[in-house]
């Protein structure tokens, strides 16, 4: 009895050694592997908010009178804006800035003498935030026309901003890994394989660059401001394994 049941035993052992031995063959002939690709997701859009910036002075040797014709401009300049259209509550005014002027004196042959004080120099800035872009655009151009006014007015470039951005990054996101798999697919197929499931996804740097400019990207992401028609892109680096 014992010496039946050990055959059976060694006869089972080598039926499953050959089964295991011929999946191994079978499965060594299979394509494994994994197929990585990089998908573009790209976007226009136009800014829907502007910031604005600008700032006024007036200089006198007495404070007091600087300050005085100071807050004649900031009223020149606020009828100014609101009759442009800017709601007087739009326009910030910050903090007025004050500077003393000196003249530096010299020798005629060079030494320093010391300094004449000449009065003083009183500055205030002013800001606007607006979902009204063009009409900001066009009043930081024609803000000089209170030059005309006696108000030295100077204009800061407007910045623009989106306001919609991580809605757009969601939009960005998706073409971008749509388009990685459509990649993957098209290897997949011209190899002969079939595409198998998603290993990894890596998303890249999102950039933001103005229309049609030759701004370059950066490793830490592009964020323009100066232009209000601009560019959105994203990369997205997907891993799949291939059978």
């Amino acid at each position: 009895m014992k010496k039946h049941l050990t055959a059976i035993i060694f006869a089972l052992s080598i039926i499953i050694a050959a089964a295991i031995l011929g999946n191994a063959i079978i499965n060594r002939n299979k394509k494994s592997g994994t197929v990585d690709v990089t998908g573009l997701g790209q976007q226009n859009f136009t800014s829907d908010l502007v910031v604005w910036e600008g700032n006024f002075s007036r200089e006198n040797y007495e404070i007091k009178t600087a300050y005085s014709d100071l807050e004649k401009d900031r009223k020149a300049v606020t009828e100014y804006l609101v009759a442009k259209g800017i709601p007087k509550e739009q326009i910030i005014f910050k903090a007025v800035n004050t500077n003393p002027l000196y003249d530096q004196n010299y020798s005629s042959n060079g030494n320093f003498m010391g300094q004449t004080f000449k009065g003083y120099q009183l500055n205030q800035s002013l800001q606007i935030e607006s979902k009204e872009v063009d009409k900001v655009e066009q009043i930081s151009r024609e803000i000089t026309e209170l030059l005309l006014q006696g108000v030295k007015f100077y204009s800061q470039p407007p910045r623009y901003y989106y306001t919609e951005l991580e809605s757009l990054k969601i939009e960005m996101i998706s073409k971008a890994t749509e388009d990685a798999r459509l990649r993957a697919e098209r290897i997949a197929e011209n190899s002969g394989s079939k595409l198998g499931r998603l290993i990894s996804a890596n998303m890249g740097i999102f950039q933001i660059t103005g229309q049609n400019s030759t701004e370059d990207y950066s490793w830490g992401g592009t964020f323009n401001t100066s232009s209000k028609e601009k560019s959105a892109s994203i990369t997205m680096r997907l891993s799949y394994g291939v059978r």
